[in-house]
Order: C-alpha cells, then sequence, then structure tokens
C-alpha cells in the first residue's frame, strides 16, 4: 500500500487504486447513478451463477487473487473438491468409535467450501461494513442436490446473547465452523450474482461461531439428520458438549490476545467510502482497507454440543477485511477528522462483536457480559497494577505476627520530660484471677516491659520461668496495647491521663489471649487481587458507567426493536422506536453520539421513506414465504435498503459500546507487539491532535451559554511548558443530544522529543454567557468575562511510556465544588453527571515509547563551598537559609541552579534545587538523575515537599518515597491524609507511593483503619475517583477478611447514623425528639447483631448505643449527640457527635495541623495542655465528632450573667471556681487556661481561623480552652455586610485576661502567658516549610478556602520566616495588645449571644442556676430558715481590692448560726435569675447597683449592706414558693470557700498585698545580644514595681551606654498604664558598635512612672557593664532593680 507522507512528519496510509480519485468529491447524483449502475450490473449477471451447483478449488488461487486485487470488481469465487462428503457415509455401518474417529479427522469435510443459497444476501455497498464484524451465515432451504448447509464466523470475544432460536437443525443444534488453516487466502462467494466482489482474508483468522447474518432457516436432509441423532449418542459429543461455556472463555481471551490489523489489501468498493450527506462530508479523503492476520492459531471451542464434536477446519462463507474511508473507520468509530492526522483504529476494532440469526430475518451484533471482560484484557495498567499488589503482599504473610498483630497499637510519641527525668505515675493493672487490679507507682521513662514484669511478680514467684514477651498491656475501655519496646510515658494514652489527671488503667493479658479479629488468616493470603470485587458496599459517587446487565438490557431491547420491525408493515413506527432503542444507548454511555450512529440513523430515516422495492415486501413476508419464493425464482431483485442501514447503525452501536469502554476503564495501552518503535527523543515531529466535540451538555448551558471554547494546555510540574491556545468558539447542535462540535486540529509548536514523560494535557472549557438570557443564574448580575465550565487532564504518555493515540473521550470535572459547576448536578446519592470530552489523538505507523536516559554516577562531582568568592557565598547561604522555596526569584532559581554541585552539603536545600531547575527535558535528565544519586539522603518529613506538584518526575517521587520509608508508622498517621492527596499528582496508578502506603497499612490497623476512610472519602473527587477507587479495591483485597468485615461494618454504622441525622434535620423543632427516638431504634437494631469500632477512633468498641442520652444539639445543622456503650466492661461511654449537611474536611485539616502543632511544642519541652479531639469526615458533607466531657461554650458560660455577659470581666472565672472550689484545684484550673490559651491563640492566627465567636471556643471544667467548628481558615473572615467580623488577630478578650491574671490587674501571671505565647509562636516558625508543604498538598483536596498556592500567602505572612526570634517576639506581643484591646471581639460575642437568644430562649438550662455553685440544693437537704441578715462586710483583695458581705444564716434546729460570704454581683445574680422564675411583682426591689465616683470603698460598701440586708428580709417574708425555692436554697448554701476560717478571721484593714511605702523593688527581663555591628537590647517585662502612694504606676524604661556625656545613647519603651507587672517586648537598639568599644561601656536601666499633672518620678534601675556580657551569643535574664542613680 502506498505510504503518503503528511507535512507533520507522520504517514497517512492510502489505498493506492484509489488515489487518483480522492481529489474529487462525489455529489449525491453522481452516488445514486453509480449505484443505479453497479445493481443493473449484478441483475445481468445473476443468470451465470443460478446454474452454477459446485465451484472447485483452481489450483492457481493466489494467482486468481492478485488478479482481483488489480480488477477491483466482483468475481466468482472457485471452490475446491471435496475427498468426503457427509451424505456420501453410510450411518448404518459406522460404529461409535469409527464415528468419532471420523469427525476428529482433520481432512474430514476440511476442503469443502459449501456453495452459497441462491438468494441475494448483501449488497457490495453493505458488505463491507458489514464483514468487519464477526459473521454466521446460515443458508436457507437448498435447491436439490446442493450440499448440505455451512456456517462461517469472523473472530470475536463476544458470545451471542440475541441467538433466540437454539439451533437450525431438526435435532436442536446449530452447527458451528473450526478454523481453517490454510496459507491460501479465502474468497467469500456472493449467490446469485455475477462477478462476485472478492475480499482477501487471512486463513489464519480464528473463526468462532455464535451469531449469524439474517438470511433464512438452513433444511436438513434425513441423512443429514440421520448422522446427528448418531453423533448425539457419541463419548465426543457428551463429554465435550457440557464444558462449553468453559471453553468458550477462554477462546476468548485467546482471540483477544492474536488478533492483529494489518493494511494489506488495495480492494474496496467504491460504494462504501461515500456519504451521501454533504454535511458531514469527511475533509480527508484517505481509504484504508485493512484485513486481520493471525500468526498464532489458538484451538477451537465448542459453541454448543454439534461444536464440541465437529471441530472441521471449513473455509468460511464470508469474511470481509475492515476499511476505513476517508480517515473514517466504517465500524462506527469516527478516528480522523477534518485536519487531524490518521488514527489507528485497530485499538477500537482488532475484537469486532458477532452477528447471531434473528427469526425476523434481520442482523444483530452480540457482545453480551463480555464486553467488559474485553475492556479488563485491554487495561493492561489495571491489570499490571493487579500483579505488584499480588506480590506486595507475599512480603507481609499471615504468621509474622510483628506485621499481623491483629489488634491495635497503642502510639506513641516521643517528648521531652517536663517534669524530671524521675516523673513517676500511678498505674493499676487489671489481672485475671485478682479481684481487685494492682496498684503501683513506677517511673515513666520506664519501658512497658519492665512495667510488666513488676505486674507478673504479683502472680509469679520465678520470672526467669515466665516468657515476658508473650504478655501485653491492654488499655482498659479500649482495644489497643501498649508497645513494649517503647518507654511507659511515651504513649499517648499515658500522655493524656497525665493531662486529665486521670487513673491510668491497663489489663495484663497473653498474646493467644487479645483479640485478634483483624489478623489476616493463610486463606487470606492465598485470595486472588480483584480491585472490584469488594467496592459492592462503597457508594459510588458518580455516575454508573456501563455494567453487564444494563448494557445486555438496552442491547435487548434495540434487537427487539429490529426484530419488530421487520415484521411491522408499519415501517416508519418501528424505525422510529429502533431510533428511541439507540438513543437510551447513546444516553446510557454519558450521551456520547458518534458521528457514525448519527449518519447511520440519517441513512435509516431516508431508507424508509424511500419506494418500497420487492425487497421490501419480501420483508413482511412470513418464513415459509420467503423459502418458497426463494427457491421458485431463485433471488430477488434488489438488497433491502432498511437492513443496510440497520446493519450499520449496528457495527456504530458496538463501536461506541467498545470505545466508551476503553475510555471508562482507564487508559488503553496503544503499543502493539508487531509494531516498530521509536524512541520520543529522536521524534521531532510537533504535538497535535483534534478536539472533535464535548458530549452530553446540558439543556442549562444551552440556555445559558452562547458559544464555548477550550483552552488547552501543556503542564508539567505543575506549570506550563507552552503557552496554552484556546481554540475556536462554537456553538451547540442538537442530535440526539447537545454537543458541542469543534473538529479542530490544535498543534502545540513543541516537539515531541521535548515533552517530559510526565506531561499533562489540561483542557479547560470555558462558556461564553448568553446576553439575551433572561434564566441564566447571574441574569440579574453584571455580566463578566467567561465562566469555567469544566476541567480535565490527560498523560501523554501511558504506563508503558508509549505516546498517547487514537479516540479518547475525557470526562470534565467541576472547576469549584463551592460554585457548582451548570449541569453538573449532584442528585441523590451524590451522583455526578459528567460531561465527555471526545479527543482523537494521531496514530502512526510506529509506537513512539519514551526511554529512561542513561545515567552517568561520574558527572556529578562535589565542590567546596568554601572554594566561591565571598560575595557568591553570601549569596548562596542566604538562599540556602530560608524555610521554604515559595518566593524564590527566578534570577536566585537560575543562580542557585549553577551553583547546585556545591550545595551537596546542605542535603534539605534539595527540593530548592529541583524546583529551579530550568526543564526536565530528555537531554538533561541523565545530570539531574546523577546528582540524585549522589545526594545525601533526606529526612522524612523534608522529602514530603518532593511529593507535591512541583515534582512530577518519576524518579523524584520514588527516590522521596525511599527516604520516606524512614517515618514511623504512628508519624505516618499524622500525616495520612497529605499522602493520600499527594496520589493524585502521581502521573500512573502503580507508583511507589501507592505500594508505600498499602505496605504501611498491611503492617498496621491504625494506618489500614485511616487509610480506608481517607480513600473511601477520595471517591467524591470528580477528576480521581476512579483512580481512588482502584487503590481502594487494591486495599480491600489484601487487607483480609477480617479487616474488611470491620470496615464494612463501620461503613453501615455511617450509613444509618446519616439516614438518622437527615430525618432530624428536616423535622420540626418540636418532633426532633420523637423522630430522633424511633430512628434510633433501626441504629439499636444494627448493635444487636454486631459490635463495631467506631471510624473515628479504631481502638473504640461499641456494643449498643444507649438511646435515652441521645440528643441533638440545636445549631443550623441539627447535629446528633450518639451515646454509646463500650463494649469493654472496664471502659467509660462513647460520647461522639454526627453531623450531615457540613464538610469537615477542612475541620479535619485545621485539627491535624493544630495536633502537629502540638507536637512540636511537646518535643521541645513545651507543653501548652492542648485539648486535641478527633474529626473524621465519612462521606460527603457528614462526619463524625468527638465530644470533649466536661465542656461548655463561652456563649453557655457568659449568658448566665445576661445577654451582655460577653462584656463582663468575670464569668470565666467564676464558671471555673465552681467547678474548682479549692484554692490548689482553681490555680490548677488556671494554670491550664493559661497555657491553653496560649497555645489557641498561636495556632489560630497562624492558621487564620476566623468566625471567632463566644459558641465555638469551648472551656473544660479542667480549665483547658480550646476551639471548634473551622470552618473559615486561612484568613478567610467572616463578613457581617461590607465589614470582617474578625477585627482582631485572635481572640482575647478581658474574661480571659482575668483568668490569667487572677484579677482586673496586669500580674506576672500575664507576663508568663505572653513569653508562652511568643516560645510557641517561635517554634513553629522554625517548621515554616513544613506547614506550608503539608497545604500545599492538601490544595487539590477541593477545599473551598485552600484552592491555590495563594492562599498559603497568608501562612508564611503569618509566620515571618524572614525574621529573628527577638523580632517574632515583638511581633506577637504586638499581637497580643491589639487583640486584648479589641472591642470588637466582644462586641461579636454580644450579637452572637442576641442571635442566639433569638432561637434557643432561655441561654442555657430550663432553669437557671447560680455561677458560683457546681449544683442546685434544696431546703429539704440543708433545712429552712429561721433567721438571715447580712452581718458585716469585709475588704479582700484577690488580687484586687473588693468587698464582700458576710451573711449570717439560723436554720431550724440549729442552735449555732453559719456564715456564708457573697459579693454584690452574686446577690445581683440572685436576683436576676428570680427574676426569670418569678414576675416582678413577686420579688422585692434590688438596690441600684450605679454610684458615682469609686466602687470599692468603705462607704458604699456600709451603705450596701444596708440596702442588702434589707432586700434579704424582704425576699424571706414573701410567698413560700419564692423564698423557699431551690434558686434561694442554693445562694444560701456554704461553698468550700465559705468553710475556709481565715475568711472570717481577716480583718477588714488588712492589705497583705499593698505595696509599702519608700521601697524600690522589682527586676528587669532582659534579652542583649549582639550582631552585625549592632547591639541588640530587648526589655521584655518588669515585674513587682513599688510606689510610695500604693497606686499602680505607668511604668517605661529609658537606657543609656555610659559614658555619655551628650547624652546621645538615650533609648526609650512605650509607657504601660496603670500596672506594676508590665509586659514590653520591646527592642532597643545601638548600631555602629564594635564589640572592643562595647566592653569598655555600661548599660544604665532607668525605670520611670510617666505621670500627667506632675513630674515623671523613679522606680528603680539598674547598671550593667557589657564586659561581662558574652556578645557571640543572646543572654536572656532577670536583673534586681536597685536605687541607682539615673540620668
Amino acid at each position: 500500500m502506498a505510504q503518503i507522507s503528511s507535512n507533520n512528519g507522520f504517514k497517512q496510509c492510502s489505498s493506492s487504486p484509489l488515489g487518483p480519485a480522492k481529489a474529487k468529491d462525489v455529489d449525491r447524483e453522481e452516488a445514486l447513478q453509480m449505484e443505479a449502475e453497479a445493481l443493473a450490473k449484478l441483475q445481468k449477471d445473476k443468470q451465470v451463477v443460478e446454474n452454477q451447483r459446485d465451484f472447485e478449488l483452481l489450483s492457481n488461487t493466489a494467482q486468481k487473487s492478485q488478479e482481483i486485487h488489480k480488477d477491483f470488481d466482483l468475481m466468482v469465487f472457485p471452490e475446491s473438491d471435496s475427498p468426503r462428503s457427509a451424505v456420501d457415509i453410510d450411518i448404518e455401518k459406522l460404529t461409535h468409535a469409527e464415528l468419532e474417529k471420523l469427525l476428529l479427522d482433520d481432512s474430514f469435510e476440511s476442503s469443502k467450501a459449501p456453495a452459497m443459497p441462491v438468494t441475494p444476501v448483501l449488497s457490495p455497498s453493505f458488505s463491507a461494513r458489514f464483514y468487519l464484524q464477526p459473521t454466521t451465515i446460515q443458508r436457507g432451504q437448498w435447491p436439490p442436490g446442493l450440499p448440505g448447509p455451512s456456517t462461517c464466523t469472523l473472530p470475536s470475544i463476544y458470545p451471542s446473547a440475541y441467538c433466540k432460536q437454539p439451533g437450525a437443525f431438526q435435532n436442536g443444534f446449530n452447527p458451528s465452523m473450526s478454523t481453517f488453516p490454510s496459507t491460501e487466502p479465502i474468497y467469500l462467494s456472493l449467490p446469485r450474482q455475477s462477478q462476485y466482489i472478492s475480499y482477501p482474508l487471512t486463513p489464519t483468522t480464528p473463526f468462532h461461531p455464535q451469531g449469524s447474518l439474517p438470511i433464512y432457516r438452513p433444511a436438513v436432509s434425513p441423512e443429514m439428520a440421520k448422522l446427528f441423532d448418531k453423533i448425539a449418542s457419541t463419548s465426543e459429543f457428551l463429554k465435550n458438549g457440557k464444558a462449553r461455556t468453559d471453553l468458550e472463555i477462554s477462546n476468548t481471551k485467546t482471540t483477544v490476545s492474536n488478533l492483529q490489523g494489518s493494511p494489506k489489501s488495495d480492494d474496496i468498493s467504491k460504494f462504501d467510502w461515500l456519504d451521501l450527506d454533504p454535511l458531514s462530508k469527511p475533509k480527508v479523503d484517505n481509504v484504508e482497507v485493512l484485513d486481520h492476520e493471525e500468526k498464532n492459531i489458538p484451538v477451537l471451542t465448542a459453541e454448543d454440543p454439534w461444536d464440541a464434536v465437529l471441530l472441521e477446519k471449513r473455509p468460511p462463507a464470508g469474511c470481509h477485511p475492515e476499511k476505513k474511508v476517508n480517515g473514517k473507520s466504517l465500524l462506527g468509530s469516527t478516528v480522523t477528522r477534518s485536519h487531524s492526522l490518521n488514527i489507528r483504529s485497530t485499538q477500537l476494532t482488532k475484537v469486532q462483536g458477532q452477528v447471531s440469526q434473528k427469526d425476523s430475518g434481520t442482523s444483530s451484533l452480540s457482545t453480551g457480559s463480555s464486553l467488559l471482560q474485553e475492556v479488563e484484557i485491554q487495561n493492561e495498567e489495571v491489570a499490571a497494577f493487579c500483579k505488584t499488589i499480588s506480590k506486595l503482599r507475599t512480603n507481609f504473610p499471615h504468621t509474622d505476627r510483628i506485621t499481623n498483630p491483629g489488634y491495635v497499637l497503642s502510639p506513641v510519641m516521643m517528648q521531652r520530660n517536663t517534669c524530671g527525668e524521675n516523673s513517676s505515675v500511678k498505674v493499676s493493672i487489671e489481672i485475671e484471677g485478682f479481684q481487685l487490679p494492682v496498684t503501683f507507682t513506677c517511673d515513666v521513662s520506664s519501658t512497658v516491659e519492665i512495667i510488666i514484669m513488676q505486674a507478673l511478680c504479683w502472680v509469679h514467684d520465678d520470672l526467669n520461668q515466665v516468657d515476658v514477651g508473650s504478655y501485653v498491656l491492654k488499655v482498659c475501655g479500649q482495644e489497643e496495647v501498649l508497645q513494649n519496646n517503647y518507654c511507659l510515658g511515651s504513649h499517648e494514652y499515658i500522655q493524656n491521663s497525665r493531662k486529665w489527671d486521670t487513673e491510668i488503667k491497663l489489663q495484663l493479658l497473653t498474646f493467644d489471649a487479645m483479640c485478634r479479629d483483624l489478623a489476616r488468616t493463610a486463606e487470606d493470603d492465598k485470595t486472588p487481587t480483584d480491585l472490584s470485587k469488594y467496592l459492592h458496599h462503597i457508594e459510588n459517587p458518580f455516575k454508573e458507567v456501563m455494567t453487564r446487565h444494563s448494557v445486555e438490557e438496552l442491547l435487548d431491547t434495540y434487537h427487539n426493536q429490529v426484530e419488530m420491525a421487520f415484521q411491522n408493515e408499519n415501517q416508519h413506527k418501528a424505525v422510529d422506536q429502533i431510533i428511541k432503542a439507540v438513543r437510551k444507548i447513546c444516553s446510557a454511555l454519558d450521551g456520547v453520539e458518534t458521528p457514525a450512529i448519527t449518519e447511520s440513523v440519517k441513512k435509516l430515516k431516508r431508507a424508509v421513506n424511500l419506494p418500497r422495492s420487492k425487497s421490501d415486501e419480501v420483508t413482511s413476508l412470513s418464513r415459509h414465504d420467503i423459502i418458497s419464493k426463494s427457491s421458485s425464482r431463485g433471488s430477488l431483485t434488489s438488497e433491502n435498503p432498511i437492513q443496510v442501514s440497520v446493519d450499520q447503525l449496528t457495527i456504530a452501536i458496538y463501536d461506541l459500546l467498545r470505545l466508551h469502554a476503553s475510555s471508562s476503564g482507564g487508559p488503553v495501552d496503544c503499543g502493539q507487539n508487531h509494531r516498530t518503535t521509536k524512541e520520543a527523543w529522536t521524534t521531532t515531529e510537533q504535538l497535535q491532535f483534534t478536539i472533535f466535540a464535548a458530549h452530553g451538555i446540558s439543556p442549562n448551558w444551552v440556555a445559558n451559554y452562547e458559544k464555548y471554547y477550550l483552552i488547552c494546555s501543556l503542564i508539567h510540574n505543575g506549570k506550563d511548558l507552552f503557552k496554552p491556545i484556546q481554540s475556536k468558539k462554537v456553538g451547540t447542535y442538537k442530535n440526539f443530544f447537545y454537543l458541542i462540535k469543534w473538529d479542530e486540529l490544535i498543534i502545540f509548536p513543541i516537539q515531541i522529543s521535548q515533552l517530559p514523560l510526565e506531561s499533562l494535557l489540561h483542557l479547560t472549557l470555558f462558556g461564553i454567557l448568553n446576553q439575551n438570557s433572561g434564566s441564566s443564574p447571574d441574569s440579574n448580575k453584571q455580566r463578566k468575562g467567561p465562566e469555567i465550565l469544566g476541567k480535565v487532564s490527560l498523560p501523554l504518555f501511558d504506563f508503558k511510556r508509549f505516546l498517547t493515540c487514537g479516540t479518547k473521550l475525557l470526562y470534565l470535572w467541576a472547576s469549584s465544588p463551592t460554585q457548582p459547576v451548570p449541569g453538573i448536578t449532584h442528585k441523590k446519592g451524590h451522583v455526578i453527571e459528567r460531561i465527555v470530552l471526545q479527543v482523537d489523538f494521531p496514530s502512526p505507523t510506529f509506537d513512539i515509547i519514551y526511554t529512561k536516559p542513561q545515567v552517568n554516577g561520574s558527572i556529578v562531582q562535589q565542590q567546596c563551598l568554601e572554594t566561591l568568592e565571598k560575595d557568591m557565598r553570601g549569596k548562596l547561604l542566604a538562599i540556602l537559609s530560608r524555610d521554604s522555596s515559595f518566593g524564590v526569584s527566578k534570577e536566585d532559581k537560575a543562580f542557585l541552579w549553577e551553583k547546585r554541585y556545591y550545595c551537596l552539603k546542605h542535603p534539605s536545600c534539595l527540593p530548592k534545587i529541583l524546583a529551579s531547575a530550568p526543564n526536565w527535558k530528555w537531554a538533561n535528565l541523565s545530570k539531574t538523575y546523577s546528582l540524585l544519586q549522589q545526594w545525601p539522603p533526606l529526612p522524612p518529613l523534608n522529602a514530603l515537599e518532593l511529593l507535591d506538584s512541583k515534582f512530577a518526575d518519576q524518579e523524584v517521587r520514588a527516590l522521596a518515597v525511599n527516604w520516606i520509608e524512614a517515618i514511623s508508622d504512628d508519624e505516618l498517621t499524622d500525616f495520612l491524609p497529605q499522602f493520600v492527596q499527594a496520589l493524585k499528582y502521581e502521573i500512573y496508578l502503580d507508583s511507589s507511593l501507592v505500594r508505600f502506603l498499602l505496605s504501611r497499612a498491611l503492617g498496621n490497623i491504625r494506618i489500614a483503619h485511616y487509610l480506608y476512610w481517607l480513600l473511601k472519602d477520595a471517591l467524591h473527587d470528580v477528576q480521581f475517583g476512579v483512580r481512588y477507587e482502584h487503590i481502594l479495591g487494591a486495599f480491600l483485597s489484601i487487607g483480609g477478611k477480617g479487616l474488611r468485615e470491620e470496615l464494612l461494618k463501620q461503613t453501615k454504622l455511617v450509613q444509618l447514623l446519616g439516614g438518622v441525622a437527615e430525618k432530624v434535620r428536616q423535622a420540626s423543632g418540636s418532633a426532633r425528639q420523637v423522630v430522633l427516638q424511633r430512628s434510633m431504634e433501626r441504629v439499636q437494631s444494627f448493635f444487636l447483631r454486631n459490635k463495631c469500632r467506631l471510624p473515628l477512633n479504631p481502638s473504640l468498641v461499641a456494643k449498643e448505643l444507649n438511646v435515652k442520652t441521645c440528643s441533638f444539639f440545636s445549631s443550623n445543622a441539627v447535629p446528633l449527640k450518639v451515646t454509646m456503650v463500650n463494649a469493654d466492661p472496664l471502659g467509660e461511654e462513647i460520647n461522639v457527635m454526627f453531623k450531615v449537611g457540613e464538610d469537615l474536611r477542612q475541620d479535619m485539616l485545621a485539627l491535624q495541623m493544630i495536633k502537629i502543632m502540638d507536637k512540636i511544642w511537646l518535643k521541645e519541652g513545651l507543653d501548652l495542655r492542648m485539648v486535641i479531639f478527633k474529626c473524621l469526615s465519612t462521606g460527603k458533607d457528614r462526619g463524625m465528632v468527638e465530644l470533649v466531657p466536661a465542656s461548655d461554650t463561652l456563649r453557655k458560660i457568659q449568658v448566665e450573667y445576661g445577654v451582655t455577659g460577653s462584656f463582663k470581666d468575670k464569668p470565666l472565672a467564676e464558671w471555673l471556681r465552681k467547678y474548682n472550689p479549692s484554692e490548689e484545684e482553681y490555680e490548677k484550673a488556671s494554670e491550664n487556661f493559661i497555657y491553653s490559651c496560649a497555645g489557641c491563640c498561636v495556632a489560630t492566627y497562624v492558621l487564620g481561623i476566623c468566625d471567632r465567636h463566644n459558641d465555638n471556643i469551648m472551656l473544660r471544667s479542667t480549665g483547658h480552652m480550646f476551639h471548634i467548628d473551622f470552618g473559615k481558615f486561612l484568613g478567610h473572615a467572616q463578613m457581617f455586610g461590607s465589614f470582617k467580623r474578625d477585627r482582631a488577630p485572635f481572640v482575647l478578650t478581658s474574661d480571659m485576661a482575668y483568668v490569667i491574671n487572677g484579677g482586673e490587674k496586669p500580674t506576672i501571671r500575664f507576663q508568663l502567658f505572653v513569653d508562652l505565647c511568643c516560645q510557641a509562636y517561635n517554634l513553629i516558625r522554625k517548621q515554616t516549610n513544613l506547614f506550608l508543604n503539608l497545604l500545599s498538598l492538601m490544595i487539590p483536596s477541593g477545599l473551598p478556602e485552600l484552592t491555590s498556592i495563594q492562599d498559603l500567602k497568608y501562612v508564611r505572612d503569618a509566620l515571618q520566616p524572614q525574621t529573628t526570634d527577638a523580632e517574632a517576639t515583638i511581633f506577637f506581643t504586638r499581637l497580643i495588645e491589639s487583640s486584648l484591646g479589641s472591642i470588637a471581639t466582644k462586641f461579636n460575642f454580644f450579637i452572637h449571644n442576641l442571635a442566639q437568644l433569638r432561637f434557643s430562649g432561655l441561654p442555657s438550662n430550663d432553669e437557671p442556676i447560680l455561677s458560683f455553685s457546681p449544683k442546685t440544693y434544696s431546703f429539704k437537704q440543708d433545712g429552712r430558715i429561721k433567721e438571715v441578715s447580712v452581718f458585716t462586710y469585709h475588704k479582700k483583695y484577690n488580687p484586687d481590692k473588693h468587698y464582700v458581705y458576710v451573711v449570717r444564716i439560723l436554720r431550724e434546729g440549729q442552735i449555732e448560726p453559719s456564715f456564708v460570704f457573697r459579693t454584690f454581683d452574686e446577690f445581683q445574680e440572685l436576683h436576676n435569675k428570680l427574676s426569670i422564675l418569678f414576675p416582678l411583682w413577686k420579688l422585692p426591689g434590688f438596690p441600684n447597683r450605679m454610684v458615682l465616683g469609686r466602687t470599692h470603698i468603705k462607704d458604699v460598701a456600709a451603705k450596701r449592706k444596708i440596702e442588702l440586708n434589707s432586700y434579704l428580709q424582704s425576699l424571706m417574708t414573701t410567698s413560700v414558693d419564692v423564698s423557699e425555692c431551690d434558686l434561694v436554697c442554693t445562694f444560701f448554701h456554704p461553698l468550700l470557700r465559705d468553710e475556709k476560717a481565715e475568711g472570717i478571721a481577716r480583718s477588714a484593714d488588712a492589705n497583705p498585698l499593698s505595696p509599702t511605702s519608700g521601697q524600690v523593688g522589682g527586676a528587669v527581663k532582659l534579652s542583649v545580644s549582639y550582631r552585625n555591628g549592632t547591639l541588640f537590647i530587648m526589655v521584655m517585662h518588669i515585674k513587682d514595681l513599688v510606689t510610695e502612694d500604693g497606686a499602680d504606676p505607668n511604668p517605661y524604661v529609658k537606657t543609656y551606654l555610659l559614658p555619655d556625656t551628650h547624652k546621645t545613647s538615650k533609648r526609650k519603651t512605650k509607657i504601660s498604664r496603670k500596672t506594676r507587672n508590665p509586659t514590653f517586648n520591646e527592642m532597643l537598639v545601638y548600631s555602629g558598635y564594635s564589640k572592643e568599644t562595647l566592653r569598655q561601656r555600661e548599660l544604665q536601666l532607668s525605670v520611670l512612672s510617666a505621670e500627667s499633672l506632675r513630674e515623671n518620678f523613679f522606680l528603680g534601675g539598674i547598671t550593667l557593664p557589657l564586659k561581662d556580657f558574652n556578645l557571640n551569643k543572646e543572654t536572656v535574664k532577670w536583673y534586681q532593680l536597685t536605687a541607682a542613680l539615673y540620668l
């Protein structure tokens, strides 16, 4: 065949004889005339064939075939003599053995080519298209003397699903043909036509008879019937007839693997390529004819019992080579269009469907269930992945207890021991046989194994006879085990127990006594890997791709309509039903409608409108009439055009099925075993492809958008390789469905040799709004630019490194989850409708493969950094010292890449160097790979950056995973979400990262548990959902039956809870509790059959619900509070919150970052006592959250003091005092508050947590503060109208400062708080790169507020990576001052209180309680009161001066009165709470709170004593329901503070904390450092200042460097108002001083108080000789202030 070279460098195949004719287009009239001439010629020549009964095979067959090729016309097929025919056999004389031997003889009937029936079967214009499909030709009634029936099929792997009749013979058997192993071409004869068209067929093609052409039912002679009956009783028949199905399947696979296409024949009918529709006429007029070759002859299997015996090698009755006309496959898959290169179609057509016979006489192609089997065979990437996973599992045998323990290991975390090396804890251990637990004290640094030995000492006398290693310590209440080789204090359970001050409860068990229900078994190790077998219970978020059942139903409907059409007189109605069936098929396949289907439907419509010929009349006759007519008349005048159109339509449908299946199943390998290959780096052709159309367009799009266009980008390492190309702007077209048709060639001016292996083609679909559309979603807004409608990416090289070729169907995905793409709707079950983009890639005659470059290790030679010039060395070190590669300029990148060989001693800079590489072309890779080979290993967390989108290279990512292997399982669990997201940046399914994650999951139950839920959640990703589905399928396949069943139970539990939450959420407020209780019964029935581990924590096992205590929260999402009974009788009740309607993935990420921060602090010895609770997204917009016990929101605490409680200072302090009544308990709670508040301030600022109000900040009764609800982060503030609600850097209010200070005025405790904040902030700053990398890896997760690298700018700016620790300390101190001084936060709290009060009525409980009392009391408990009065008042300092009133109480039955101490505010609270319960007319009036002047003075207290006493007398004499209510009793109930004798004994004039006059006191904390010729003096804190009059001063600091006669070295800080314990954190700088000069100077520091009405006065000072300081390092120290002289 001639090869015509195109200007793009690829070769196009064209048929030589038609070459001259291609330049001319054929119009409709000429086409009709040509067809009329051909039909007339057929009619004229039919008499020649009518008198012929047999044909003999001539010896010069090969020569004739060559002549036929040249004639390109109709010719006669010769036939050979048969040495022995079936009708010559004497059936009666044959024994069973002889008959079987005869039937198995290869020469029996092998050479006989039977004659064709005297019936017009096919027209020339139909034959080429039709015989591309496997065909079975069964003849009808033959004239007397003709040989018996014969059949023939082309190869296919599709068993016939539509042959309704069991067979054609009288005994019910259906004869089939066997393989014809001749080396000569085979010719198909068309009976009753002169000058037959001949098509040479490859003689080695196996023929598998399953379908049939719709001719006529063959008749069987009596002799043949006897033969069939005899055969039916043979042993060979009985043996083979029953195994037909299995043999058929095996032959199917063999057939697929051996089919090849090769362009050899030049024959073609000039009618076949002719397109009579000028609108769809191809622009490229090249013609190809492809026939199929087969070198390996597989063993033919039997279709039915008849086939099992008669496996004859008989020549096929009719076969045709594949044709490609005008670049368009005649099979229905359009592969090359107007400007495109030739697309190789053998990938889509090498395995064809089959034609089965219908009683009606129409043709049908059957695919049945084996169509998906074909896709599985074609999808080599998935098959290779399965092999890899199976091999991976062999490294983790079930017999290995280390990697297969079967239970959960308690996580460990190494941290500095902040309580000293000899910290000890009390441990309680349950031992079998002991009624009481064994309790002893041990050191936290002791290993678990030592603890086990100590426990065993209680059981065994001689430990030498005990295998200590066979024992484990299980956590009581949890199914997790401490790790024997780690120290006790390193386990998170022990750390949490110490944090919450709870008892450490353990249980001693032997390894064999442990529940190992999650362990893999020997059977699990033998189970074959199946990626889809265990996914049936997983909710598929996408529209279901075609399944065998759905395909069979749709095709069955189609074939039934076709069958009915040829029996129906109303042809128009019948054709309409056929077209409707075709439309349903296309609709099921994502609305894809190929041009072949469109054209076939048009031709079918035209055919039904043509004048009816005699052939049409025959169609509606009965079969008997047809047979009789064919016997008498011999033939019909012409072919039925409707039948031709239907057959073409059927072929097009099956090609669409294959195209869709190959696209849905993943990338199909383009490489061919017998094709030549060419290395990509030698290929100079430019990259080009054809954008054909977008299918399945939503009608909404048609209404809203006028034009559409595509932006085509080449992406590598997350960046464009070349300037993106825009397609032309087109509108929508309507066939069956709306589609956008471009049919445009896109050429990138970049050679294929320049493409990196990991290059991605990125296509973005834009829509231009219809300006006249009033129904547009944005019709009320000002119209702006085009809108992004969808995106899709495709790797240019497949997993075998072959360049992509052929037709691809690509699924567009939504660009932003927060702004749903029009037409991509979320239906029930979160089904996503996809838009399908059809793209055609070139198919050259060779395969282009990307080969890995050879690496020369000697290229890289390490160079010493000291050899560089000073300036260059300084510049290089400055670049390397940056914490992150973000923001590195192009100039710096070029410089860094040039000097990369000097950086080998700085391993952590590798990501910066690789990110600075100018390109990743093949020619430069060898040097890069050589550099990687010699690079020192990176720490695992540093190597994590190499998994980002910036590093697509497979070698780089594999090396990164190799370094990450060193990470521990527990640390990996913390970073698992990032690893799961990094899978999106892998170019292929099988990767080092996938294998790493699956191997770790095999060895650790906790990793496996969380990996399952993360993968399941990722299934909703519209772009990568299929990849995650494969990985999840692999995980479930190799994880073991026990783990699978457990995860299935968890999934079922989540589904049940989700259903309950939806019902409760939709119910009205009053009915919600009833709906909840009723719906929870179904969940309870689930627990009756199962125990279940919680998705939140695999260590927690629940056995039933506590339905009575289950409730719901009143927030917008109405989340459920689910209470479950612990399966471990030693465990506590399990409380979780289940929420629907909110995306919890952002909460997961924020909590993960906070947990990582806490671990960083703990490793550095800073325990900020953070509350880390678990949160897990279990599906789209639903998830589970751990509930922290004994905690309330700040709103609930504050509104106990009224709706304006957020403006008051004491609510938090008094709430903590209520639950911590003793001073020791309160001090511990206050300390917890200081530390946890510092951690919260730093964490929320760094992460930009916004929308902070008093309902998402919580406080535990132990003093631990924590944040919840992270819907806004990275600085995306909640808006209130046009301004931000979050005006302060973080939440730090005056009531928080009140707890921190221990009162209203600043104390040294606030300085501790500031120091904790600054220390924590600086520790996180050192890990800037880690946090930026972790957040960067989460960009593709689809979080609404983390969509691009720009969202990370807030975190980078917040961490101030380029500043020093001292500068950062000053910076954060100013943030504290700003937050504390912000009135906006309190106002925000107040607004939220009002909003919640509107919806919830009473703010907290049904009945109000007093804030200073932990619970409510009654007079039945305490006794009735006889007398009550305000006895006196006392002045107290706590630490601020205030007055308390002593209330004298005498109860019935008591002789001695009791005393309680209450403040004026507490009296007022009693009155306010009583006014809620009773109308005001029942209550006495309360004294006026407003006082002119100072409040806390003796005169005011004396006046209030009288007023309060009068109030109490009036109160106790009111109605009994008021005076004896529980609220009044609680007010007079003695608290712990009332019982302290010193409270009464303290004199009202005592003032132990008041300052002493005439003294100088206090101390100052300084940081002194020197660098770059500059002295830095940071004034940090001053404490315990003393003034003469006892008033609070306004301190500031002034410094000099002495000697300084001219006072030029004067420096001052700002003034702190009204405090004895100011915090400055201000830097005083002295520049231009050398170290020698400074050693001769002294630093004089003075503290003064700034006064407005008098002169500033001295508070203290100090003089420090600088020679005593080591200026080479920073010195931080407290210095006592003295009465030194000052300037």
